[in-house]
């Protein structure tokens, strides 16, 4: 399965953390617990009763199902080091930027008449910290996987293709059928 660009956004911010999460389903779940303000909301995130929530919080079920421990590690990772994550955000978007490693199938149209059939192509772009706060700002908004396509297809175009306007200043790519995609801050 290919990661989406949402959650390679994600795990980008998931390297920036200090401290890893916590190991035991009890220590993840008391942290849900109290992130989100009760076992009622803790259980409904993961799809689970509120007695399930409250066995694994008081220690009485100690090992998940594989299903459930994923869903749990991934809700912990969303809500894990807030300020860091949003440290890391912010220096992205304001002197950092992003490279985005994309194996994807890439076309472009020009000026009229002119094109250049889709093919795939790997690609590794640094991209300026306009467009790694253009998707941030996106993906906190709850943008579509595709709006985050786009962007970082305009961001593509103009660095990769048009190499910052310095040429092929019509060109409109086209980003599709990605293969895998990864960010890094």
């Amino acid at each position: 399965m290919v990661d989406s660009l949402g959650e390679s956004l994600d795990r980008a911010l998931e390297g920036a953390f200090t401290r890893p999460i916590p190991k035991s389903a009890q220590a993840q779940m008391k942290y849900l617990v109290k992130q989100l303000k009760g076992t009622r909301a803790a259980a409904q995130a993961l799809g689970v009763s509120q007695r399930t929530v409250e066995r694994y919080v008081a220690g009485k079920l100690k090992r998940p199902r594989r299903g459930l421990a994923a869903r749990i590690e991934r809700e912990v990772k969303k809500r894990w080091q807030p300020q860091i994550r949003a440290k890391a955000k912010k220096k992205a978007a304001s002197s950092d930027g992003i490279v985005v490693f994309t194996r994807a199938r890439f076309g472009f149209t020009a000026a009229p008449g002119t094109t250049d059939d889709a093919r795939v192509r790997h690609i590794t772009q640094a991209l300026y910290p306009h467009w790694a706060e253009r998707l941030f700002d996106a993906r906190d908004a709850g943008a579509t996987e595709n709006q985050l396509l786009q962007i970082a297809a305009q961001g593509l175009g103009q660095h990769y293709f048009r190499d910052n306007g310095r040429r092929a200043h019509d060109l409109d790519v086209e980003f599709t059928d990605v293969e895998e995609i990864e960010i890094g801050l």
